[in-house]
């Protein structure tokens, strides 16, 4: 396998391995196929923005590369915007250079690994809440009244609708099961 310049110089000088400070979301993927195991930590900032990331792995050359490249693109993101990045395989396989087809999971993985991190913020920011109306998707600050006003006045019946109409669910999807609840409440009352 042949990875880039930009991809062996990650592996070779991440400035991202270890661990961010507190408060930090954790993320975690591992393969059972070939035994890599990546872990993710993230401090994001009060505006929802990732200040650091770090990551631990035991893994190949290909699985550091990725998440160190994949920590490089998300730092500075919002956590709307990182798992949007991390949903973009492609993109950071194409960062790498030539990626062997049984290399690909590597990318995955890392991938999942920040999402994963992504949804344990989500997961607190949501049972931290304290608005007037309930928080849905914390990735986009995107509320149950609104969903439900575009649910309503669009009459929208999928999930994909309801993201493309007001951004809810496009980020770690972490409040997929929210969304349908929603949608399933407002379409079996009209």
């Amino acid at each position: 396998m042949e990875i880039s310049p930009a991809a062996s110089a990650q592996f070779f000088n991440s400035p991202h391995i270890g661990e961010t400070v507190e408060p930090r979301f954790i993320g975690r993927s591992g393969s059972f196929q070939c035994g890599a195991i990546l872990r993710i930590s993230l401090h994001i900032d009060g505006s929802q923005r990732i200040t650091e990331a770090k990551f631990k792995a035991a893994g190949c050359s290909t699985l550091v590369a990725s998440a160190s490249l994949l920590i490089d693109q998300v730092l500075g993101k919002t956590t709307g915007e990182a798992a949007a990045v991390a949903q973009d395989l492609d993109c950071l396989a194409g960062s790498l250079g030539n990626v062997s087809s049984e290399r690909n999971e590597c990318v995955l993985l890392a991938c999942e690994a920040l999402v994963s991190a992504i949804r344990n913020f989500s997961d607190l920011a949501r049972d931290e809440w304290e608005g007037d109306e309930a928080l849905i998707c914390t990735c986009f600050c995107v509320s149950e009244r609104t969903i439900e006003r575009e649910i309503q006045e669009k009459r929208l019946r999928t999930i994909s609708e309801v993201t493309a109409a007001c951004s809810a669910g496009g980020g770690c999807r972490s409040c997929y099961p929210l969304i349908e609840d929603i949608l399933e409440d407002l379409n079996r009352k009209s």
